[in-house]
């Protein structure tokens, strides 16, 4: 295709360069992640590592020493910025794949100081663009999921814990289709989101189970072409070794090359928690909307500012900031799904996109949920006057009576003490329905809990 002028200080080769002059769609914001870069690194130094088992007298120890030391630089993120490259470039990654080799290759002969090492016939041995861009999408998803997510999640699910332990005995007003229902202890609908994000937490860490599985060994169509026949195994240990994360070769490579299902089926459990991130950040947005004309039953921390013309305002932000996060992620999901449904034959072309969304998804979730621990959740206060009071107006008190005066006559009751503003006793024993004695006996709200 004829030459290609490469700036002498950088690293990257003739495909890198292509790639960069071809692909100038989204250039210094829309970058393949950090995430997958370091993941080529593992990836490549592990393969280096299966070819000396497997095939020696082509990866010497030598080629081997300089590949290694070179990767080491890549996981370390020390040569980033040879790594220029969007995400809208070829589909399958293949220009990312190149890079890795070339810089690899580049480095190491420099650390060498002699020309071993050939971008393709070294770096990419027993390798395809076509296996080793799925496996580095599940590496550095499990990853980021393990090292970043979870570790957020944990923290959030914690603070709810402490929240509940607070404050065990304060009974409120429970609510369905934003009206009155009974009456609800305040632990317990802490609870409720507590339960919420460890369920979500169980999903996900199932979901990983399946990024464990990687394309490598599959090459360029799933038949392992040029490829020793058990590279897939051995390098599969190497990755494990290399991130204390248990990896194995996928049993279909065919289906390892072509299908995101893995991908899709973990982002849907990273959805279920912004789902579950969204209702909680507006059940407690709603819980501290007031301070006069609200529910105000809780207090939450005062950051900043609320208006630029209101004075003394203050907003529930960092909820706001949460469910934006949230719709993001639900949107990422879209995005994910319709590019694993969208695969032709032996091959997925909208790889990068995927993992893009993907990890996006991940870094979202994690800084939000951070966020949100920090500056609200942890610093969460009832409002016990407010709820004492609510829960002692609330006509759904009534619901208690029924098994005494009947599902109609409750009825009655709620609708008499709502109309002449009367309490549910005094509308009650008007009725005559019970006797004061007898309401006294039967009527005792704080046992609905």
């Amino acid at each position: 295709m004829g030459e290609m002028r490469v700036e002498s200080d950088k690293l990257w080769g003739a495909q890198t360069q292509r790639s960069l002059e071809n692909f100038d769609i989204g250039r210094g914001y829309e970058q393949m992640p950090k995430e997958i870069i370091k993941a080529f690194g593992i990836l490549k130094k592990a393969a280096a590592r299966a070819n000396a088992k497997l095939c020696s007298e082509r990866m010497t120890e030598e080629k081997l020493e300089a590949i290694c030391a070179a990767c080491d630089e890549v996981i370390d993120g020390k040569l980033y910025d040879q790594f220029p490259l969007v995400v809208f470039q070829t589909g399958s990654g293949t220009q990312t794949n190149m890079n890795a080799n070339e810089v690899i290759a580049r480095r190491g002969n420099e650390l060498s100081e002699k020309k071993l090492l050939h971008p393709n016939d070294d770096v990419n041995m027993s390798q395809s663009s076509n296996d080793t861009f799925p496996t580095a999408m599940h590496i550095s998803a499990l990853m980021e999921i393990k090292e970043r997510l979870l570790p957020a999640l944990d923290a959030l699910i914690d603070s709810f814990k402490t929240l509940e332990e607070k404050y065990p005995d304060i009974i409120k007003s429970g609510r369905t289709h934003l009206q009155d229902a009974t009456p609800i202890r305040f632990d317990q609908e802490v609870s409720g989101w507590r339960s919420s994000l460890e369920y979500d937490k169980d999903m996900i860490e199932r979901a990983l189970d399946e990024l464990r599985y990687l394309a490598l060994g599959g090459t360029a169509v799933g038949t392992g072409i040029n490829a020793p026949e058990a590279f897939g195994i051995i390098v599969a240990e190497e990755i494990s070794e290399l991130t204390g994360e248990r990896f194995f070769s996928s049993s279909n490579k065919f289906h390892a090359l072509t299908s995101k299902s893995e991908i899709v089926f973990a982002h849907g459990a990273l959805r279920a928690l912004a789902a579950d991130l969204m209702k909680i950040a507006n059940d407690i947005r709603w819980m501290a909307s007031g301070p006069r004309n609200g529910l105000f039953e809780i207090f939450i921390p005062e950051n900043e500012p609320g208006s630029s013309i209101m004075p003394g305002k203050v907003n529930p932000t960092q909820c706001e900031a949460v469910t934006m996060v949230a719709l993001q992620v639900m949107a990422n999901g879209t995005a994910i799904d319709m590019a694993a449904a969208s695969g032709n034959f032996e091959l997925n072309v909208f790889m990068p996109v995927c993992i893009y969304n993907f990890l996006q998804s991940v870094r979202l979730l994690a800084d939000a949920m951070t966020s949100f621990n920090k500056n609200c959740v942890s610093g969460i206060r009832p409002n016990c006057e407010r709820m004492k009071e609510g829960f002692e107006r609330s006509l759904m008190l009534v619901t208690a009576l029924s098994p005494h005066i009947g599902y109609d006559n409750a009825a009655k009751t709620a609708k008499v003490a709502y109309t002449e503003g009367l309490s549910i006793k005094e509308a009650c024993i008007s009725l005559g329905f019970l006797d004061e004695e007898t309401f006294d006996k039967v009527f005792i709200p704080e046992d609905m809990v």
